[in-house]
């Protein structure tokens, strides 16, 4: 029988990319081998890229934040965290991780120019249906010499094989997450940062092979999720034809 009572439900087949998915799969955000095990790797290799606070009210504003995996990895860097996100049911995990939430779209935030010391936006352009207006967004919210960090997919057959065709048939990564005619050029994405006053420079990533070998062999055994695991780190690689960070700062 057709779902008509408009409740998520986590059997039903969505669209590729589309937002109700998120609320489908909103117990699986904090699972450190669930579906979203890659995000938590890529949010501490975001992080990363952030350096501490310079002030005490030096505002990151965190666009796609979804349950706030970002949140651990900056803590004792001085920032308040401020997360937009589309999906409800991710902002509520959010705010018990101490990130004030802001429901809204990446393409129309709801916050002040210039107002943000820090911008991360970690895989979220790949899931909008206009990222050049998500880019004009988080290049406003970006003080003079405010700093951009992001992560996303490159418009490449390579990366619609290896994130969509091979990715989404791993045993955690939910089918139909990624609509793969969303994926970002990574040139253009730096001439449209450069249109708006950040000058971005790029670099390919992936997973370290022993450690997602070791993880996905956890996850196959069905013992992932003990306390204690070391999950797999993001390393930089000469090519990013798939998976690719951003960082640049604005102008002025």
């Amino acid at each position: 029988m057709p779902d008509v009572s408009g409740v998520s439900t986590p059997h039903r087949v969505l669209p590729p990319n589309d937002p109700r998915q998120y609320d489908d799969l909103a117990d699986e955000w904090w699972r450190p081998d669930g579906a979203f095990a890659m995000l938590h790797w890529l949010a501490r290799a975001r992080a990363a890229m952030v350096p501490p606070a310079s002030t005490p009210d030096d505002l990151l504003v965190d666009l796609g934040c979804g349950a706030g995996l970002l949140a651990p990895h900056l803590a004792g860097k001085g920032y308040h965290h401020v997360g937009v996100d589309l999906t409800r049911s991710a902002l509520d995990q959010a705010a018990d991780h101490g990130v004030t939430v802001v429901q809204g779209d990446a393409t129309a935030v709801p916050l002040t120019d210039g107002c943000a010391a820090v911008v991360s936006a970690g895989e979220v352009l790949e899931h909008v249906p206009d990222w050049r207006r998500a880019v004009a967004e988080a290049c406003r919210l970006l003080r003079p010499g405010g700093l951009l960090v992001l992560d996303t997919l490159n418009d490449t057959l390579l990366a619609r094989l290896i994130a969509v065709e091979l990715g989404e048939r791993l045993p955690t990564v939910p089918r139909g997450i990624h609509d793969p005619r969303l994926f970002v050029d990574a040139s253009a994405l730096v001439a449209e940062c450069a249109r708006h006053g950040v000058s971005l420079e790029v670099r390919g990533v992936r997973p370290e092979v022993g450690g997602t070998l070791a993880w996905l062999l956890r996850r196959m055994r069905g013992g992932g999720d003990r306390p204690g695991r070391t999950e797999p780190r993001m390393v930089p690689t000469r090519s990013a034809a798939v998976l690719y960070q951003g960082w640049g700062r604005r102008s002025g």
